[in-house]
This record gives C-alpha cells, structure tokens and sequence, in this order.
C-alpha cells in the first residue's frame, strides 16, 4: 500500500547520519517493524496512520536494518528459502522454539548486537517506541530492563497466537487485537496486557451494491458468479494451487487468487485454468468488496482486513508455524473457520456463503473492528505521563551513545567481527528460523487456548 510522506519506514541511519528535524508542537513516537512479508509493516503503517491522525510524529524503522553485518537480510532470505521448501522441518523447529523458556543464545547474541543501532536510530525527543515485531521488543525490552531507555515500550501483537518470542521481560505493556492473544500473553508472563483491537485501514468496510458491482467491474471479474478470495501473504507460499483448484472442484464459488509477489505463481495458476490469478494487488479494499468469502492460510494482517470488511474468513491449508497457530486462534475466537479436511471445504463454504456460520461470522469480525478503540489511547496515555519508572537501573536519555576511542579497531578484528556476526545469523537462522517470531508451531489444540476465561475474569494483569 502506498504511504504517506511522513510515513515512510526509514532505514536506520548510520552513527553520523543526521537526526529528523523536531517539532516542538507535536510528540515524537518511534514505531519498529520488519520486512518479513507484509503483515508486521502493514501493522506498523495502520498504526503510524492513527498516531499522526492525533497529531503524532511518527518515524518508522525495520528491524532488519537494524541487524549488524546485513544479518537481517540473510536472516530474511532464509526465512523465505525455508518456508518454501522444506515447511514440515520448519514445523517442527517452531513446536521446539515456541516450548524455550528464552530466546536461545545465538539470537540473543543477534538481539544484544542490534542494541546500540537501535539506540542511534532513536531521534532525540522521542517520547515512546512501539514493536510490531518480537525481535524488536526482545532488543527495546532488554534496553529498559538495563537502564538505557527512560520513555515507554509496547509491543503490538500483531498476530492472534502468542509465540514465546512477542513475550519480552522490559516491556511496558502488550497491546493486543482480541481477547484470545491476549490471553495467550498473559498465560505467559506478559507485561500489563490489554485488548487495544485492531488499526486496519479504514477503507476496508462492508460494500454496498454499487460498490461491489463497480469493484468486480475494475478487476474484469464475473457480475453474477459466487466469488472465493483465495490469499497467501505477500510471498505467496504453501499448497496455493491445490488450494484453488479444490475451490474451483466444489462448484461453491469461483476462486480469485492473490499471489502477491509471487508472480510465478500467478502464471502457473493460469495455465492450470484458473482464470482470475493475480500478482500484487494494490487496492485490496475494492478486491474484498467485489468477493463473497476468504480463504487464507496464515491468519494474518488480511483476515483483520477481511473482517472489518463485512467477508466471512476460513483458514485452509495453513502455511507451518504461524498459519496454524494463528488458525486455531481465529477458530478459537470464533471469527474465521479452520477447515482441516478437504472434505469439508464445499460444505463449510456454502454455510458461509448462505448459513448462519457466515452470518456469525460477520457480525463477530465487525465488532471486533468497534469493540476497542485501538493501541493509541494507551500509548498516548503513556506519553502523557511521561517517562515511566525503570524495572532496573536509573534512566538515561535516548540521545547519542557515548563514543568509543577513536583508535580503529585492525582490520583483521572488523572482519572477524563481521565474520562471527555473519555466522551467528546463519546458526540462528537454521537453528531456529527467522519466522520464529512469527510462525508458532502448533501440533494439537494448544492447552493455553483455554486461558481466555481465566484471563476474562480479571484475576491478573
């Protein structure tokens, strides 16, 4: 989606890059996101949008560029290679992470290195930092625990499964869409958590007639056909043409599919018949209102915008890690359906299209869009107040680091330096994969589901 001027995520800059010029009228919030796919900026770019609505400067930045020796790239690379070819292994790996009491010692070595990067990438005068990423909140709640942050720290839980890692000793608070994730960081130890709801752009709303009939006209799309919206992130990755080709055998709908950059993708979709394959779309708001249903497979940014649009959601074929976790979530709210038999599909479809679930659905995920009022009142708050009690060591600015000696390091020390860097990114990749933060393994209905009632009847905080 396109950006505004003063929204763009910026990259972090370098220890003698100037800082963004200060307005002395307006507070200055920091929001840390990443580059993994499109959900965790998606979060990030709705949220910087409703802060600078309430007169907010807002300055953006990804995490992976706050990695040292372009270890966020490769970590990303990786990632993707990974997800894409051997997703069972990937499984596998996020049930052991997501069961580690800590992040292990190689990210932690990765997290400690990004510190003073982040630091520098503070602009003096900022008044609170908010993660929409678990790497970013493991490095800003580690900074507050150790003194080096005085201003307010969130973590915005993006996701409707909790991993491990969106859970970080030093944060203030946890900011959450529903009352399922929340209870999910709650059942693990979590700062002050709260149910803020989602920050989706207001665009994604129910669509009226002429609506749907212009909209199905921009994207040269049947009038009268029942129309399925078949989404797989802004990778493109899992079983997508399986996926379609089974919604197109059950004679329920027609299936539109989003492969977002995945274009290959798209081309093989055609040549497999299915007509309507697309790449990356840009105005996905027309998209949903000119489709019937949605069927995703991991359960992120997107069912949020599906909802607030009026479209009942089913989970299918879910990506590892974060797809199902995030699924059996969203069943467990009671707001997208998790089919796991491809029996079921035509018939969970046609309920709906045409039954009660459908319709239950809907009105669950258009109050969950005007049940909270979103994380602003609370960051905002926090800003108010201002610097809040350290957990540990007394408060220091969030301006410039002290300088190191001005002698350089040899030259052999930098490449070694890098070197080790390099190779701690790799272990903690294939260790654990930098999904880790996002994909949550998930093998059986997990027992903290059930925490929701205890977390609802507000015997902790």
């Amino acid at each position: 989606m396109p950006h505004r001027d003063d929204l763009v995520p910026q990259s972090a800059p370098s220890p003698s890059a100037a800082a963004p010029p200060q307005d002395p009228g307006r507070a200055r919030i920091a929001i840390i996101s990443a580059g993994v796919g499109a959900g965790h900026d998606g979060a990030a770019e709705g949220l910087a949008r409703r802060l600078a609505e309430h007169g907010f400067v807002v300055d953006r930045h990804d995490f992976l560029d706050l990695l040292p020796a372009r270890a966020g790239g490769l970590l990303c690379g990786t990632y993707h290679r990974l997800l894409t070819w051997m997703p069972e292994g990937y499984q596998r790996l996020y049930t052991s992470t997501d069961q580690a009491a800590r992040p292990g010692l190689v990210w932690r070595a990765l997290f400690r290195a990004a510190e003073r990067r982040t630091l520098r990438a503070l602009a003096p005068g900022t008044r609170a930092v908010v993660s929409t990423y678990p790497g970013a909140g493991q490095v800003l709640g580690a900074l507050r625990r150790r003194g080096l942050l005085r201003v307010p720290v969130f973590t915005y839980l993006t996701d409707f499964s909790v991993h491990a890692l969106w859970v970080a000793p030093g944060i203030d608070a946890h900011l959450a869409v529903h009352p399922v994730p929340a209870a999910q960081a709650h059942a693990r130890g979590a700062t002050a958590v709260a149910v803020a709801g989602p920050v989706t752009d207001r665009r994604f709303a129910p669509a009226t007639a002429a609506q749907r009939a212009a909209a199905r006209g921009r994207f040269a799309l049947p009038a009268d056909a029942t129309l399925a919206l078949l989404v797989a992130g802004s990778w493109g990755v899992g079983p997508v043409r399986r996926a379609a080709a089974e919604i197109r055998e059950t004679g329920v709908a027609v299936p539109v599919v989003v492969c977002g950059r995945n274009q290959a993708l798209a081309e093989q979709l055609r040549r497999d018949g299915i007509e309507y394959a697309f790449g990356w779309v840009d105005d996905m708001p027309g998209l949903m209102h000119a489709c019937d249903v949605l069927v995703q497979n991991a359960g992120g940014l997107t069912s949020l915008e599906a909802f607030a649009a009026g479209l009942p959601v089913a989970s299918y074929r879910c990506i590892p890690g974060h797809g199902q976790t995030n699924a059996a979530a969203l069943d467990e709210a009671g707001l997208a359906v998790w089919i796991r038999d491809p029996a079921d599909l035509g018939p969970v479809l046609a309920e709906l299209l045409h039954g009660p679930r459908g319709e239950n659905q809907r009105a669950a995920g258009l109050a969950l869009h005007r049940s909270a009022p979103g994380p602003v009142p609370t960051i905002a708050a926090a800003v108010a107040t201002g610097p809040l009690p350290l957990p540990t060591r007394a408060a220091v600015s969030t301006g410039p680091l002290p300088t190191r000696s001005a002698r350089p390091a040899p030259k052999r020390f930098r490449g070694g330096r890098r070197l080790v860097l390099t190779a701690a990114a790799t272990a903690a990749t294939v260790s654990l994969g930098v999904a880790a933060p996002l994909a949550h393994a998930y093998s059986e209905a997990p027992a903290r589901f059930t925490t929701v009632a205890h977390y609802l009847d507000g015997d902790g905080r």
